[in-house]
């Protein structure tokens, strides 16, 4: 049965994005997908609609969003590039206040830490470890949960993630508000996830931690 919401993806290309299309689709919602470059696109589905273009182009966000009521964002970081997940929020939210879009759901690491966490010792450990090696894109991820916080326009939900392996068999999710619960997850539950809290309220402006 069709759904009538229209979807946009951005990271659509990436292994979660694949799974998140392919769900959306399988659920009856329209999807569109921001994709860099359509030729290297590994898997073709006549009911996703490619626009061709680059997240840091509003340009193309504009194209993307028009006529979506969801925004989903699995971007993933361009290697040996300065981080810019917060610019990228930054201009997707402008594009979907200016185009009246209200819900969104984006992804972040679990090491993002938020004055509401209570996370065990080890789960700390791991996040200031994250903080010496990967400074520069927590910094920006950081950046990125401080907009989010001054967004009450928006109904925005942010995912914190494990380690992702896809090696595993899917599993029953966890889901916590102040700690990870477990330390692994697949990219296609990751996208059931998110896919079954397009429609929920529960998790509007909050950042769940999600595992097996």
């Amino acid at each position: 049965m069709d759904n009538p919401y229209k979807i946009a993806i951005i990271g659509g290309t990436g292994k979660v994005g694949r799974h998140i299309a392919t769900q959306a689709i399988q659920k009856g919602y329209h999807v569109r997908m921001l994709v860099r470059n359509p030729e290297k696109l590994l898997y073709k589905n006549d009911a996703i609609e490619i626009v061709k273009g680059q997240v840091q182009d509003i340009e193309n966000i504009r194209e993307l969003l028009k006529d979506c009521q969801v925004v989903i964002n699995t971007f993933g970081q361009p290697s040996k590039e300065d981080p810019i997940y917060s610019k990228v929020t930054t201009t997707i939210f402008n594009v979907m206040e200016d185009q009246n879009i209200s819900r969104y759901i984006g992804v972040s690491g679990g090491s993002l830490t938020i004055k509401e966490d209570k996370k065990s010792m080890m789960n700390r450990f791991g996040a200031k470890m994250f903080e010496v090696f990967f400074s520069k894109m927590l910094q920006d991820k950081k950046l990125e949960w401080e907009f989010l916080l001054n967004n009450k326009q928006i109904n925005w939900t942010l995912i914190r993630l494990p380690f992702v392996k896809d090696s595993l068999t899917s599993n029953q999710i966890k889901e916590n508000l102040t700690d990870m619960p477990g330390t692994k997850i697949t990219n296609q539950d990751i996208a059931t996830f998110i896919i079954d809290h397009i429609d929920h309220s529960k998790y509007v402006h909050k950042a769940p931690f999600i595992s097996h």
